[in-house]
Protein backbone atom coordinates (compact mmCIF):
# COMPACT_ATOMS: atom_id res chain seq x y z
CA UNK A 1 0.00 0.00 0.00
CA UNK A 2 1.26 3.62 -0.56
CA UNK A 3 1.70 5.46 2.31
CA UNK A 4 0.68 8.94 1.99
CA UNK A 5 2.79 10.49 5.42
CA UNK A 6 4.47 7.24 6.66
CA UNK A 7 4.93 3.08 5.89
CA UNK A 8 3.44 0.88 8.08
CA UNK A 9 3.68 1.66 11.75
CA UNK A 10 6.51 -0.15 13.44
CA UNK A 11 6.57 -0.70 17.17
CA UNK A 12 8.97 1.95 18.91
CA UNK A 13 11.78 -0.18 19.77
CA UNK A 14 11.67 -1.39 16.23
CA UNK A 15 11.31 2.45 14.67
CA UNK A 16 14.91 2.99 16.71
CA UNK A 17 16.73 -0.17 15.19
CA UNK A 18 18.09 2.19 12.50
CA UNK A 19 19.92 4.31 15.90
CA UNK A 20 20.79 1.06 17.42
CA UNK A 21 23.01 -0.11 14.29
CA UNK A 22 25.02 3.18 14.63
CA UNK A 23 25.13 2.60 18.29
CA UNK A 24 25.99 -0.97 17.60
CA UNK A 25 28.87 -0.23 15.67
CA UNK A 26 30.45 1.70 18.63
CA UNK A 27 29.31 -0.64 21.77
CA UNK A 28 29.41 -3.70 20.16
CA UNK A 29 29.81 -5.47 23.03
CA UNK A 30 25.92 -4.28 23.92
CA UNK A 31 24.54 -6.39 21.09
CA UNK A 32 22.21 -8.34 23.01
CA UNK A 33 20.78 -5.32 24.13
CA UNK A 34 16.93 -3.70 23.19
CA UNK A 35 17.90 -0.93 20.82
CA UNK A 36 15.73 1.56 23.55
CA UNK A 37 17.18 0.08 26.29
CA UNK A 38 20.76 0.05 25.10
CA UNK A 39 19.98 4.11 24.33
CA UNK A 40 19.02 4.83 27.70
CA UNK A 41 21.33 2.39 29.53
CA UNK A 42 24.53 5.16 27.78
CA UNK A 43 22.75 7.51 29.05
CA UNK A 44 24.12 9.15 32.57
CA UNK A 45 21.38 10.27 34.95
CA UNK A 46 23.90 12.71 36.49
CA UNK A 47 22.43 15.92 34.50
CA UNK A 48 18.66 15.72 36.02
CA UNK A 49 16.63 15.04 38.61
CA UNK A 50 13.39 13.03 37.76
CA UNK A 51 9.92 12.62 38.85
CA UNK A 52 8.01 10.06 37.53
CA UNK A 53 4.57 9.38 36.84
CA UNK A 54 3.01 12.53 37.28
CA UNK A 55 -0.71 12.32 36.86
CA UNK A 56 -1.93 15.31 34.72
CA UNK A 57 -6.01 14.27 34.55
CA UNK A 58 -8.28 13.17 37.82
CA UNK A 59 -8.26 9.74 36.39
CA UNK A 60 -6.03 6.72 36.81
CA UNK A 61 -5.73 5.99 33.23
CA UNK A 62 -1.98 5.48 33.40
CA UNK A 63 -1.71 6.92 29.59
CA UNK A 64 -2.73 9.79 31.29
CA UNK A 65 0.40 10.61 33.32
CA UNK A 66 4.27 12.33 32.63
CA UNK A 67 7.77 12.54 34.18
CA UNK A 68 9.27 15.86 34.71
CA UNK A 69 12.96 16.46 34.40
CA UNK A 70 15.09 18.67 36.28
CA UNK A 71 18.77 19.81 35.50
CA UNK A 72 20.91 19.02 38.70
CA UNK A 73 23.48 21.21 37.68
CA UNK A 74 23.30 23.67 40.13
CA UNK A 75 24.08 26.46 38.00
CA UNK A 76 20.81 26.13 36.68
CA UNK A 77 19.27 26.48 40.06
CA UNK A 78 19.65 30.09 40.27
CA UNK A 79 16.05 31.14 38.62
CA UNK A 80 12.99 29.03 37.10
CA UNK A 81 14.09 27.40 34.29
CA UNK A 82 12.14 27.41 30.28
CA UNK A 83 10.22 23.99 30.10
CA UNK A 84 10.24 21.56 26.87
CA UNK A 85 7.20 19.75 26.71
CA UNK A 86 8.41 17.10 24.39
CA UNK A 87 5.48 14.62 22.65
CA UNK A 88 6.84 11.05 21.22
CA UNK A 89 5.90 9.62 17.90
CA UNK A 90 4.42 6.32 17.28
CA UNK A 91 1.66 6.88 14.45
CA UNK A 92 -0.57 8.04 17.20
CA UNK A 93 -0.89 4.31 18.26
CA UNK A 94 1.84 3.19 20.31
CA UNK A 95 4.86 4.65 22.12
CA UNK A 96 6.31 5.11 26.06
CA UNK A 97 7.38 8.38 28.20
CA UNK A 98 9.87 6.29 29.42
CA UNK A 99 11.33 4.96 26.01
CA UNK A 100 12.58 9.17 25.81
CA UNK A 101 14.94 9.51 28.87
CA UNK A 102 18.02 10.08 26.26
CA UNK A 103 15.83 13.16 24.49
CA UNK A 104 15.13 14.58 27.81
CA UNK A 105 18.87 14.18 29.23
CA UNK A 106 19.84 16.19 26.45
CA UNK A 107 18.09 19.07 27.21
CA UNK A 108 17.85 19.33 30.81
CA UNK A 109 22.09 19.38 30.12
CA UNK A 110 21.38 22.59 28.59
CA UNK A 111 19.04 23.62 31.66
CA UNK A 112 15.86 22.70 30.94
CA UNK A 113 13.18 21.57 32.13
CA UNK A 114 11.91 18.51 30.63
CA UNK A 115 8.48 17.32 30.45
CA UNK A 116 7.65 14.10 28.96
CA UNK A 117 3.68 12.86 28.88
CA UNK A 118 1.91 9.94 27.42
CA UNK A 119 -1.25 10.24 26.15
CA UNK A 120 -3.90 7.62 24.53
CA UNK A 121 -3.59 6.20 21.71
CA UNK A 122 -5.83 4.07 19.07
CA UNK A 123 -7.22 2.20 19.54
CA UNK A 124 -8.34 3.06 22.96
CA UNK A 125 -9.19 6.84 21.46
CA UNK A 126 -9.90 8.13 18.27
CA UNK A 127 -8.76 11.75 17.04
CA UNK A 128 -8.86 14.71 18.96
CA UNK A 129 -8.29 12.63 22.29
CA UNK A 130 -4.63 12.46 22.01
CA UNK A 131 -4.95 16.35 21.55
CA UNK A 132 -6.72 17.09 24.44
CA UNK A 133 -4.57 14.78 26.53
CA UNK A 134 -1.63 16.86 25.41
CA UNK A 135 -3.32 20.19 25.86
CA UNK A 136 -4.24 18.50 29.68
CA UNK A 137 -0.66 17.88 29.97
CA UNK A 138 0.67 21.46 28.73
CA UNK A 139 -1.98 22.55 31.41
CA UNK A 140 -0.54 20.66 33.88
CA UNK A 141 2.62 22.47 33.24
CA UNK A 142 1.31 25.79 33.28
CA UNK A 143 0.18 25.09 36.96
CA UNK A 144 2.56 22.89 38.80
CA UNK A 145 5.41 23.61 36.96
CA UNK A 146 7.47 26.19 39.44
CA UNK A 147 7.39 23.58 41.88
CA UNK A 148 10.20 21.61 39.44
CA UNK A 149 12.04 24.60 38.91
CA UNK A 150 10.58 25.32 35.90
CA UNK A 151 8.82 28.89 34.19
CA UNK A 152 5.14 28.78 33.43
CA UNK A 153 5.71 31.87 31.21
CA UNK A 154 8.23 30.38 29.09
CA UNK A 155 6.95 26.97 27.63
CA UNK A 156 8.08 25.18 24.73
CA UNK A 157 6.26 22.35 23.08
CA UNK A 158 8.16 20.29 20.46
CA UNK A 159 7.57 16.63 19.16
CA UNK A 160 8.77 13.82 17.17
CA UNK A 161 6.37 12.85 14.28
CA UNK A 162 3.01 11.93 15.40
CA UNK A 163 4.60 13.75 18.22
CA UNK A 164 5.27 16.77 16.34
CA UNK A 165 1.61 16.65 14.95
CA UNK A 166 0.55 16.53 17.99
CA UNK A 167 2.40 19.67 19.21
CA UNK A 168 1.87 22.01 16.32
CA UNK A 169 -1.69 21.20 16.45
CA UNK A 170 -1.86 22.58 20.28
CA UNK A 171 0.28 25.65 19.27
CA UNK A 172 -1.24 26.73 16.22
CA UNK A 173 -5.04 25.76 16.94
CA UNK A 174 -6.20 27.59 19.67
CA UNK A 175 -9.03 25.41 20.86
CA UNK A 176 -7.42 22.75 23.03
CA UNK A 177 -5.17 24.68 25.33
CA UNK A 178 -7.83 27.67 25.32
CA UNK A 179 -10.32 25.17 26.35
CA UNK A 180 -7.81 23.95 29.20
CA UNK A 181 -7.37 27.98 29.95
CA UNK A 182 -3.96 27.75 29.00
CA UNK A 183 -2.61 31.26 28.74
CA UNK A 184 -1.28 31.65 24.71
CA UNK A 185 1.19 33.88 25.65
CA UNK A 186 2.87 31.64 27.70
CA UNK A 187 3.88 28.99 24.71
CA UNK A 188 6.90 30.47 23.77
CA UNK A 189 7.51 28.08 20.81
CA UNK A 190 6.95 25.32 18.69
CA UNK A 191 9.87 22.22 17.88
CA UNK A 192 8.76 20.38 15.11
CA UNK A 193 10.94 17.40 14.05
CA UNK A 194 10.22 15.22 10.96
CA UNK A 195 6.19 15.96 12.01
CA UNK A 196 3.20 15.09 9.68
CA UNK A 197 1.23 18.38 9.39
CA UNK A 198 -0.15 17.84 5.42
CA UNK A 199 -0.77 14.58 5.04
CA UNK A 200 -4.00 13.98 3.25
CA UNK A 201 -5.61 11.90 1.84
CA UNK A 202 -5.07 9.38 4.57
CA UNK A 203 -4.43 5.62 2.70
CA UNK A 204 -3.01 3.80 5.71
CA UNK A 205 -5.85 1.73 7.46
CA UNK A 206 -5.27 2.16 11.09
CA UNK A 207 -4.84 6.11 10.19
CA UNK A 208 -7.66 6.25 8.69
CA UNK A 209 -9.95 4.33 11.47
CA UNK A 210 -8.11 6.67 14.18
CA UNK A 211 -8.87 9.86 12.14
CA UNK A 212 -12.22 8.92 11.01
CA UNK A 213 -14.53 10.75 13.76
CA UNK A 214 -13.44 14.28 12.06
CA UNK A 215 -16.08 14.73 9.27
CA UNK A 216 -14.03 17.39 7.62
CA UNK A 217 -10.52 15.79 7.47
CA UNK A 218 -8.79 19.14 7.23
CA UNK A 219 -9.72 20.49 10.35
CA UNK A 220 -6.93 17.64 11.93
CA UNK A 221 -4.17 19.04 9.68
CA UNK A 222 -1.97 21.46 11.77
CA UNK A 223 -1.53 23.16 7.90
CA UNK A 224 -5.00 24.33 7.92
CA UNK A 225 -4.09 26.53 10.98
CA UNK A 226 -1.33 27.90 9.22
CA UNK A 227 -3.13 29.33 5.97
CA UNK A 228 -3.20 32.66 4.93
CA UNK A 229 -7.36 32.42 4.20
CA UNK A 230 -8.01 30.70 7.32
CA UNK A 231 -5.91 33.01 9.42
CA UNK A 232 -3.00 31.79 12.04
CA UNK A 233 -4.54 33.42 15.28
CA UNK A 234 -2.04 33.12 17.98
CA UNK A 235 1.33 31.46 16.43
CA UNK A 236 4.38 31.17 18.33
CA UNK A 237 7.87 31.21 16.50
CA UNK A 238 8.27 28.07 14.96
CA UNK A 239 11.02 25.56 14.64
CA UNK A 240 10.54 23.02 11.93
CA UNK A 241 13.78 20.54 11.49
CA UNK A 242 13.07 17.46 8.97
CA UNK A 243 15.57 15.08 6.91
CA UNK A 244 15.67 15.10 3.38
CA UNK A 245 16.08 11.49 3.83
CA UNK A 246 12.77 10.75 5.29
CA UNK A 247 10.93 7.99 3.78
CA UNK A 248 8.27 7.49 6.38
CA UNK A 249 6.73 11.54 6.70
CA UNK A 250 8.03 13.32 3.59
CA UNK A 251 9.53 16.19 3.64
CA UNK A 252 6.78 18.11 1.90
CA UNK A 253 4.69 18.31 5.38
CA UNK A 254 7.67 20.50 6.95
CA UNK A 255 8.48 22.31 3.79
CA UNK A 256 4.64 22.89 2.95
CA UNK A 257 4.27 24.21 6.68
CA UNK A 258 6.78 26.45 6.52
CA UNK A 259 5.78 28.25 3.26
CA UNK A 260 2.20 28.39 4.65
CA UNK A 261 3.15 29.96 7.89
CA UNK A 262 5.33 32.25 6.23
CA UNK A 263 2.29 33.31 4.00
CA UNK A 264 -0.10 34.09 7.00
CA UNK A 265 3.06 36.31 8.55
CA UNK A 266 3.95 34.21 10.93
CA UNK A 267 7.76 33.65 12.89
CA UNK A 268 8.94 30.51 11.56
CA UNK A 269 12.46 28.54 10.16
CA UNK A 270 13.02 25.43 8.35
CA UNK A 271 16.28 23.38 8.53
CA UNK A 272 16.28 20.47 6.27
CA UNK A 273 19.10 17.74 7.34
CA UNK A 274 21.08 16.79 4.22
CA UNK A 275 20.87 12.77 4.14
CA UNK A 276 19.15 12.69 7.31
CA UNK A 277 16.46 9.39 7.78
CA UNK A 278 13.52 9.75 10.53
CA UNK A 279 14.87 7.73 12.52
CA UNK A 280 18.10 9.40 12.31
CA UNK A 281 16.43 12.51 13.53
CA UNK A 282 15.49 11.82 16.71
CA UNK A 283 19.04 9.57 17.16
CA UNK A 284 20.82 13.03 16.98
CA UNK A 285 19.28 13.42 20.85
CA UNK A 286 21.52 10.72 21.97
CA UNK A 287 25.04 10.86 23.36
CA UNK A 288 26.91 9.36 20.80
CA UNK A 289 25.10 11.02 17.44
CA UNK A 290 24.56 14.56 19.26
CA UNK A 291 27.96 15.90 19.04
CA UNK A 292 27.44 16.66 15.50
CA UNK A 293 25.89 20.02 16.49
CA UNK A 294 22.56 19.60 13.76
CA UNK A 295 19.78 19.11 16.06
CA UNK A 296 20.54 19.47 19.65
CA UNK A 297 22.19 23.13 19.66
CA UNK A 298 19.69 23.80 16.91
CA UNK A 299 16.96 23.09 19.11
CA UNK A 300 19.33 24.94 22.12
CA UNK A 301 19.82 27.89 19.80
CA UNK A 302 15.95 28.27 18.99
CA UNK A 303 14.90 27.92 22.71
CA UNK A 304 17.32 30.85 23.90
CA UNK A 305 16.27 32.70 21.30
CA UNK A 306 12.74 33.16 21.77
CA UNK A 307 12.87 32.37 25.93
CA UNK A 308 12.93 35.99 26.66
Amino acid sequence: MKPVFLNRPLPIKSRLVGMSVILLATLGTLAACAPVMLVNAITPSSTFKRTAAVAYTPGPNPRQQLDVYQPSDPVFAAKARPVVVFFYGGAWQEGSRSDYLFVAEALTQRGYVVVVPDYRVYPEVKYPEFLHDGAAAVAWVATNIDRFGGDRSRIFLMGHSAGAHIAAMLALDNTFLDTQKVPRTSVKGLIGLAGPYDFLPLTEPNVIALFASEPNLALTQPIHYANASTGVKVAPPVLLLHGDDDKRVYPKNSINLHRSLRAAGAKVELDMLPGVSHTQIIAKFTRVLRGDGKVVDRVDRFIRDNAG
